[in-house]
């Protein structure tokens, strides 16, 4: 059985990730990209459907053991994990390191006191768990082989067959060091390269250290900011700078639920506020990979714009059950792909255009097409802002006004102005500032409940959104504004959990919400943080630090977040590691710094 979402550490190298259990097992590992086919999918259902634990042997009849302790080597992506035994102490180093050639996963193990006997057990199963591949030997090296893929295993302990697994039992001695390395090939083509795996430890070391000096921010919260931008870097697809919202596919935002999805590919929302947090935060050569990854996704045709694509760009993203993996913890379907691919969402439109604003503003080199780009999709929003659509959240039951989406719409329209009225683009000003003028209109008088003093989820409904959060930090009205204070108290008391976390908007349980979907999930990570922003943008500073700190108390030991928060179960739910809960933590993090708002 898989260990809680929490349980797990991300290591990745910039075009794929795998997650460590605290047990020494890897249970999530795609090969080559983010969107490839699992080579180990137990965390999607149990052994059979491939994993690979390394760690101190143990009773065939007993669980393994978990790490004593385990933390990052400093400020890298490089996983330590420390087991302490009757028989003395071992760590294991896990690491991906950045690509130049095969994509390698490489475990060192280390004795440190007293003899330690060891086990490796790997169980390679291609296709998400369902295909065993071939697995032979080849001029020494143990190599596993099905269809397109071969993975080749590497070390110097000595390895044998049993169950269609391959172990290596063995003992270290203090200061021994055995290494073991899993590396991808394309079936058809010359075994890759001898691992080199003490080289690769310090190269990766190094590029981890490197890139994190570029970081600017030096507030009180830097341990958290700089873990969370090594998991937005972790997160990118390098060869194209194409960003996943998470590594994972089908984590539960409800336990036992059907609310499972693929999160492995770009999300135009999730790149575009990844983007500007990097922005902020001194990282640009991201930003300008990602500008360059959107203009040759969205090609010519920004009137078809999708509000996710593939890693390299691909539009179509069929989505699919897999109906021989029984899913996390019995959570099914486990679906790859994503049907929410050709949803519209007007709000997408916002989110781009904020972040190729920014872009603009914090100095980053023109680029003429972004700015035809900036323009094209205005004048698209102009024949469509006003119609219904599935909003941030990809409804899957009927389309709707919703209020963030036109807000976003606004934002779209307001950015773009300033571009024009900054030289740096051609457009017909006046008639865009009425465009503006009509959407901030319209929100105002058919998104806002007047006997309620709250902006709603959608126009004429009554249900909240922690969407309408973003109103004042989008800058669609002042914090002070009533009914910016009204809405922030309407969530606050509708949709908090007992524990003070904010919800999306409002389940229904078995019966089929708003989202069209049965049953409940969990507290939104990304809305908790957006309600401390506010907290602090009208005043109530203390309050929001309190928040802040409690929810930076829910990350795992490693400092990681999942989507979703259960109150109910206090344990981290949805994929995992989640670009949308890592983003508004440094931007939190960045506004109460700046107002001063942290303990001593």
């Amino acid at each position: 059985m898989a260990g809680r979402i929490e349980d797990y550490a991300l290591i990745g190298d910039m075009q794929t990730a795998a997650l460590v259990c605290r047990d020494g097992t890897v249970d999530w590992l795609c090969l080559p990209r983010f969107d490839s086919h699992a080579v180990f999918a137990g965390l999607l259902g149990n052994e059979e459907h491939g994993f690979w634990r390394l760690g101190p042997a143990h009773a065939a009849d007993a669980e393994p053991p978990s790490a004593s302790r385990r933390s990052y080597r400093g400020d890298s992506l490089v996983l330590e994990s420390e087991w302490d035994t009757p028989r003395g102490t071992v760590r294991v180093t896990d690491f991906m390191p950045p690509r130049d050639g095969a994509p390698q996963l490489i475990r060192i193990v280390e004795g440190v006191s007293g003899r330690v006997p060891m086990r490796s057990a790997l169980r390679m199963r291609f296709s998400y768990g369902r295909v065993v591949p071939w697995v032979h030997k080849h001029e020494g090296r143990t190599v596993a082989v099905a269809g397109p893929d071969s993975v080749w295993f590497d070390t110097t302990a000595e390895t044998y067959g049993k169950s269609l697994t391959t172990y290596a039992d063995f003992t270290v001695a203090p200061g021994e060091k055995i290494a073991f390395t899993i590396s991808w090939q394309p079936s058809h083509k010359e075994p890759p390269a001898l691992p080199e795996p003490e080289q690769s430890l310090e190269a990766t070391e190094e590029f981890w250290r490197e890139w994190v000096e570029h970081c600017t921010y030096h507030g009180p919260y830097r341990e958290a900011v700089i873990r969370s931008l090594i998991t937005l870097k972790a997160l990118t697809y390098a060869p194209t700078g194409g960003i996943v919202a998470a590594p994972t596919t089908s984590l539960p935002e409800h336990i036992g639920g059907v609310r499972n999805w693929d999160y492995r590919y770009t999300w135009l929302r999730d790149a575009a506020i990844t983007l500007s947090s990097l922005l902020r935060t001194g990282y640009r050569e991201e930003a300008r990979a990602w500008r360059e990854w959107l203009l040759r996704a969205v090609a010519g045709d920004p009137e078809n714009l999708q509000i996710m694509y593939g890693i390299a760009g691909e539009r179509e993203l069929g989505e699919a059950e897999l109906d021989w993996l029984p899913g996390y913890e019995n959570s099914a379907p486990v679906r790859v792909g994503n049907g929410a691919a050709h949803q519209l969402q007007l709000d997408v439109y916002g989110e781009v255009t904020e972040a190729l604003h920014l872009a603009h503003m914090t100095g980053l080199a023109r680029n003429d097409y972004a700015a035809l780009l900036q323009l094209k999709l205005i004048r698209y929003l102009e024949d469509h802002w006003d119609e219904p659509d599935e909003g941030i959240w990809e409804v899957r039951g009927p389309r709707r006004h919703f209020v963030h989406s036109k807000v976003m719409a606004w934002v779209a329209v307001d950015r773009t102005i300033k571009l024009i009225e900054s030289g740096d683009a051609d457009g017909p000003l006046e008639k865009w500032r009425e465009l503006r003028d009509d959407i901030h209109r319209d929100v105002c008088e058919r998104g806002y409940d007047k006997e309620r003093n709250t902006f709603t989820q959608s126009y004429g409904s009554k249900e909240l959104d922690a969407s309408l959060l973003l109103i004042p930090q989008v800058g669609f009205l002042p914090p002070d504004d009533k009914r910016v204070i009204g809405t922030i108290e309407a969530i606050q008391r509708e949709l908090s959990t007992s524990d003070g976390f904010i919800l999306r908007y409002p389940t229904s349980g078995d019966d089929e919400g708003v989202d069209g979907l049965p049953g409940d999930e969990g507290a939104f990570l990304a809305c908790s943080f957006w309600m401390a922003d506010d907290l602090a943008m009208i005043g109530r500073v203390d309050e929001a630090r309190k928040l802040f700190e409690k929810l930076l108390a829910l990350r795992n030991d490693l400092g990681l977040l999942a989507e979703e928060w259960d109150p109910r179960l206090k344990r981290q739910v949805g994929n995992f590691p989640q670009a949308f809960s890592h983003v508004p933590l440094i931007d939190t993090a960045l506004r109460l710094t700046a107002s001063g708002a942290y303990g001593g």
